[in-house]
């Protein structure tokens, strides 16, 4: 079911940011073009394998969680919500220091409650900074994570995002980056 994903990753080229090896891809960085069938077909596995029953709010990390929340909104009806990195300064925002393998920043999380039922997607996940992050600041306000989805699981950032926060996640694919080539590792649709 995810044959448009997997050939696509297949073909994405991969460059150097210091010592980490990042792959380019559309539905990770906006380039190459993301055909549109790939965001499709995305958004459709993840709606059968997610029960959406009590989900109030489809919440996605900027920016490239965005067109997956989107399309997951679409596809099931449920409004989105985005954790941005611009502050709002609205009652009830929170902030959150995140570290990747590349960069640190700040996110602000908006209209979200304790006891909102959620799903919560990104598009990667590699070294776990982010998702880590996000998750357990989700925790201290008392959202309800129905589900946690990341369209691809790099490396060990699974393992080490459930290590740090207790959450299990949703993974579409693992790859690595093995001698400057993607390596598909698992589907699991």
């Amino acid at each position: 079911m995810l044959k448009n994903l997997v050939e696509s990753l297949k073909n994405a080229p991969v460059i150097k940011k210091g010592d980490y090896d990042y792959f380019v891809h559309g539905i990770s960085d906006g380039v190459p073009a993301l055909n549109p069938s790939v965001l499709k077909e995305i958004s459709e596995v993840l709606a059968s394998k997610i029960d959406f029953d009590n989900v109030e709010k489809i919440v996605g990390i900027e920016a490239m969680g965005i067109h997956i929340a989107t399309a997951l909104s679409l596809e099931t009806g449920i409004p989105f919500v985005v954790i941005r990195k611009r502050e709002y300064g609205l009652p009830g925002e929170h902030e959150i220091f995140k570290k990747t393998g590349y960069a640190s920043s700040k996110l602000y999380i908006n209209d979200l409650n304790e006891g909102d039922n959620i799903v919560l997607v990104d598009d990667v996940v590699s070294t776990g900074g982010t998702l880590t992050s996000v998750i357990n600041e989700l925790k201290d306000i008392g959202v309800n994570l129905v589900k946690t989805a990341v369209v691809v699981e790099k490396g060990e950032g699974r393992a080490i995002v459930e290590e740090n926060t207790g959450e299990e996640l949703l993974t579409l694919v693992k790859l690595d980056v093995v001698d400057g080539k993607v390596v598909i590792e698992s589907i699991y649709d």
